[in-house]
């Protein structure tokens, strides 16, 4: 794994580093804000009261040197992890398949980070930025063709903040591996890059209002 800054109590005060592959991690703290840019969806994992492992896909997104999620106060999850317990949340994002000469060395290229640390609930101005943070990653500019959310809608909804203290990132880019018998030789091996991008704009069945431009400018930008 990549290099930890802090360590949380309980857990080991050594960095955390990899015992395999080694090569493929990275301690460059603007590759792992680059991946937590390019991406919303993270899994929280944690240990619920009970003793059972837990994990939850929500969306995410970098506030600075941390990372905000959100949702419903009446969210079970959501109320464990606020209670300041120890979490993992892993990130990942997908930019290519490895075709090796065999089964065994057919892969992806991407990027992955695993955060540690604890959530913290945010409150007052704080709460609303992080909200905005949250539109705006999602649709750049929305959170300015919105009304403001009422006490009611905000007292509904939980906002939560954890620092980019300790984590671990990790880059595969590799080529595939070279063939390791004559036979092997003859099957083609290379990579392919995704991009699961359309850009498709489809309308509510409630809609009545004019595309606005925040949704627009996020078309374009998946549109290849």
């Amino acid at each position: 794994m990549g290099c930890g800054r802090r360590n949380l109590p309980g857990m080991s005060s050594r960095p955390l580093v990899s015992v395999r592959h080694r090569e493929r991690m990275t301690d460059d703290r603007a590759q792992l804000e680059a991946l937590l840019d390019a991406t919303t969806i993270a899994h929280v994992a944690y240990v619920d009261d009970e003793g059972r492992p837990c994990v939850v896909p929500t969306s995410i997104a970098r506030w600075g040197d941390q990372v905000v999620i959100h949702g419903s106060t009446g969210s079970r999850w959501l109320r464990a992890v606020g209670d300041g317990r120890a979490v993992a949340v892993s990130v990942a994002e997908v930019t290519g398949v490895v075709v090796g000469h065999i089964s065994c060395e057919t892969g992806v290229h991407g990027r992955s980070a695993v955060l540690f640390g604890q959530f913290e609930t945010l409150t007052g101005d704080e709460k609303l930025a992080g909200l905005d943070v949250m539109l705006d990653r999602h649709l750049p500019g929305r959170s300015g063709e919105v009304r403001r959310p009422t006490g009611k809608e905000l007292a509904a909804t939980q906002v939560m903040v954890m620092r980019l203290d300790q984590w671990s990132c990790r880059v595969m880019d590799e080529e595939p591996k070279p063939p390791q018998q004559d036979a092997d030789a003859a099957t083609w091996s290379g990579t392919v890059s995704v991009a699961p991008r359309t850009g498709t704009i489809e309308p509510s069945r409630s809609n009545q209002a004019q595309v606005p431009g925040s949704v627009v400018r996020l078309a374009d930008d998946f549109t290849v």
